[in-house]
């Protein structure tokens, strides 16, 4: 962390100056024109152009490249992995894209952060490094659309939050579903009252929501070259333990608590980041959890309810108010009550990242508020792992969304925090 500098948030971001400062070194050399710089080839000008790199280059990182390549004013530069295999992959596909072999690769996310010349970053790693990644991202002065769950615990989300504001950066959680037609359809009738008031918001879980948690040890094996695979950088800030490839598959860590908040914060940055969405409330959380019959729900101070819904395929949110309902999925499905409300609408199925994507270059122009901020991000996050907790301890849980602290419940408050190992620290 040392080595990156600590910047002032006039100067850590990406700005209208920075690109006026690039199209002013392309006009100190007039007589040298080419083709590209002049954005040929479907590409725009380079004073136009948005320079990145991508840290995290499994299949989401590798989605999320061919994602951003397809903007003509995207210039993908670097790349990072710490196994060599992937980090070989990405480079490979970004120089095949562009017809060179320009794009540099990088076991330390510090290395690729410390470059002047990116604008901005994605971060596709697992979601043990989402937070610090962001953080040091922020600080080396990066604009940064970030996988999600955003952190493992309520607390780093909070650290994150406090740091995209000190600097000043573009943050976008790659919570896709806020940039999709029919979800955005279905919040709409929420949020302007065409369900009448808003009564019960039901996020559907996956079958294996809660539970599922496991603290296993495996046994030690040789640890590769770090080329292969850098397995102190894997590790991060979570605890150190010797070797064993099985930590790195991700439905081992996917599952452990030094690793990740499980499919809890899997899926429910999703669901319920629409349902927070629906009732406006992109900046709290419920107040009260308890356990029901293998489930939570939770009540929010404005008197709507949250349901973890049981899970079945396809993902899906229903929200219901005094006069209508809807009901809308990842396969393109819509239900409402009045049929009414739907007023003969189509809507395509899936879950395209081409206008989430296209959203966040956008505002890294713009300087403006992206569709899936760090706060709204972060409280839809919270309420899942506030659940968890509620699931773990199995008993009804009170929380303050201004302090961030469970009332009267110290046990419960030692789980919205995790151990750094050093020298990673969040602040």
């Amino acid at each position: 962390m040392n080595q990156i500098q600590h910047r002032a948030s006039s100067e850590a971001v990406l700005s209208r100056r920075s690109f006026c400062r690039r199209a002013a070194a392309t006009l100190a050399v007039p007589y040298v024109i080419t083709g590209t710089a002049l954005g040929a080839a479907n590409r725009a000008p380079a004073s136009e152009r948005i320079v990145m790199g991508t840290i995290g280059t499994g299949p989401r990182g590798m989605d999320n490249i061919n994602n951003f390549l397809a903007n003509p004013d995207v210039q993908m530069v670097a790349v990072c992995d710490v196994r060599g295999q992937r980090r070989k992959a990405a480079k490979a596909a970004v120089d095949k894209y562009y017809g060179n072999q320009d794009c540099a690769a990088y076991i330390d996310l510090r290395e690729l952060l410390a470059r002047s010349d990116i604008d901005a970053v994605m971060i596709a790693t697992g979601d043990n490094w989402h937070t610090m990644a962001s953080i040091l991202a922020a600080r080396a002065g990066k604009d940064i659309y970030c996988e999600k769950p955003m952190s493992v615990v309520l607390g780093e989300g909070r650290v994150l939050c406090q740091t995209m504001q000190r600097y000043g950066v573009i943050f976008q959680c790659g919570t896709q579903r806020r940039s999709i037609a029919r979800f955005r359809f279905a919040v709409e009738l929420a949020q302007t009252g065409k369900l009448g008031q808003l009564k019960t918001l039901y996020a559907e879980k996956s079958p294996d929501w809660f539970g599922g948690f496991h603290e296993k040890t495996l046994p030690p094996e040789p640890e590769p070259p770090r080329e292969v695979f850098d397995w102190n950088l894997w590790l991060g800030p979570a605890a150190w333990r010797p070797y064993n490839p099985k930590y790195a598959e991700r439905n081992f860590w996917g599952g452990h608590r030094d690793f990740s908040g499980g499919m809890i914060t899997e899926w429910g940055s999703h669901t319920v980041d629409l349902c927070q969405w629906a009732n406006n409330a992109d900046d709290t959380t419920p107040v009260e959890f308890e356990p029901a019959q293998g489930t939570i729900i939770a009540h929010y101070a404005n008197g709507v309810k949250l349901v973890f819904e049981e899970g079945v395929w396809p993902l899906h949110v229903r929200f219901v108010g005094t006069e209508g309902e809807i009901y809308v999925d990842d396969d393109g499905n819509m239900r409402s009550k009045p049929e009414s409300l739907l007023a003969g609408r189509k809507f395509d199925k899936g879950y395209p990242q081409a206008n989430h994507v296209r959203n966040f270059l956008d505002c890294v122009k713009s300087r403006q508020r992206p569709i899936a901020p760090a706060e709204g991000a972060h409280r839809a996050n919270s309420t899942c792992q506030i659940a968890n907790i509620c699931m773990l301890l199995g008993r009804p849980l009170r929380f303050d969304p201004q302090t961030e602290k469970f009332v009267g419940d110290p046990e419960a408050d030692r789980m919205l925090w995790r151990a750094y190992r050093p020298p990673w620290r969040l602040v």
